[in-house]
């Protein structure tokens, strides 16, 4: 997802051996390690330089989590880190990239992880300085968990003793892993998105338009990092990476590609769906303006009815009207005939009301 979502809980301890912190120190986790093996382990940077200076063949792995900027100067200095990258890892809110600075890469990732509860993918930032003897992580969040990343190098020093390039290629490694919950978890709740749509629930556009906004974020995550490896994987030759984590880096490319190929299908069937859905709901409104209509219709005909009806019994309720009046002069009352021709008026009068009517079928 975006940077607007940072991981807000409490630091933890990137491994559960760590010794006590000084304080306001960001230090987490630091260890010098030498042919596949943890050969110290040090509370502060200053210890760190010295163990490093110290050992003919190892390497440093520092870990950090939301360092102060002195820190960072500390490090830079000791180890010829460029200004720039200093910068960005001071500030943070950084895209996935990669660069060269000299014999120094700086590597910014973003992992991922998704809340299913809310529908968001949850992100954090983390950048990587990597030379010949030391591998620097820095964290905004607490996500990813180095913890597990170092433990499992531990475990394998054949991996660890191939340096710092093994250390940034298993990093990476678990963070493109990161990502395959949240491929799952988006592809859960689009199916749930599709009965949704058809069982014609109002609040799903709203729904399709949320998750379409996270897939978009969590493309700008996993992307850029095709680039990325496509960058280290032009180095191999010409920085003599080896055989095996070349294949190690091209099955976490693959995991990529296949990564960023799912949120292409899902931008494409969120877009189909919101069309389908725009669709149904066009289709109900169409329907339901037809009901209307047609009771509307329904009632104009029983309007006509009435209406035709009550002229008939108008007329000769007219005539019987005149005649209630009482009247002291009426001459056609003394005609033996008169009551015929009312009879015979008022009847006339509604089958000619009741013939027009008929005809223009209000009856």
């Amino acid at each position: 997802m975006s940077l607007r979502r940072r991981l807000p809980e409490p630091i933890a301890p990137e491994t559960t051996d760590v010794v006590p912190q000084a304080p306001r120190s960001s230090l987490v986790n630091s260890a010098i390690y030498s042919r596949g093996q943890r050969v110290r382990s040090l509370t502060t940077l200053e210890e760190t330089y010295a163990a490093l200076d110290e050992a003919d063949d190892g390497f440093a792995w520092i870990g950090l989590y939301r360092p102060e900027s002195d820190e960072l100067m500390s490090l830079a200095a000791q180890f010829g880190l460029h200004d720039l990258a200093v910068e960005d890892a001071i500030t943070a809110h950084q895209r996935p990239k990669l660069e060269r600075y000299g014999k120094t890469l700086f590597v910014v990732l973003r992992a991922a992880r998704y809340l299913d509860d809310v529908e968001e993918v949850e992100f954090g930032e983390l950048h990587l300085f990597i030379g010949s003897n030391f591998l620097i992580s820095v964290r905004h969040s607490e996500s990813p968990d180095l913890s597990i990343v170092r433990r499992r190098l531990e475990e394998d020093p054949e991996l660890l003793a191939r340096g710092s390039e093994a250390v940034l290629y298993t990093i990476l490694d678990a963070v493109v892993d990161g990502y395959a919950p949240v491929v799952a978890g988006i592809a859960k709740d689009i199916d749930e998105i599709e009965i949704q749509v058809f069982d014609g629930d109002p609040a799903v556009s709203r729904r399709i338009y949320e998750l379409s906004r996270e897939v978009i974020d969590f493309q700008r995550a996993a992307q850029p990092l095709v680039g990325i490896l496509d960058q280290i994987s032009n180095g191999f030759d010409k920085y003599k990476i080896g055989e095996e984590l070349q294949q190690y880096l091209r099955d976490v490319a693959d995991h990529v590609v296949h990564v960023n190929e799912r949120a292409d299908e899902f931008r494409t069937l969120l877009r189909d769906i919101l069309t389908v859905n725009a669709t149904l709901v066009a289709q109900r409104q169409n329907t339901d303006m037809q009901k209307v209509g047609q009771s509307a219709n329904e009632q104009a005909e029983q309007a006509r009815k009435i209406s035709g009806w009550a002229a008939i019994l108008f007329a000769p309720s007219l005539v019987t009207g005149v005649y209630g009046m009482n009247f002291a002069f009426m001459p056609e009352l003394q005609l033996p005939w008169a009551y015929p021709v009312a009879l015979v008026v008022m009847l006339a009068t509604s089958v000619t009301l009741f013939a027009i009517f008929k005809s223009r079928h209000w009856l």
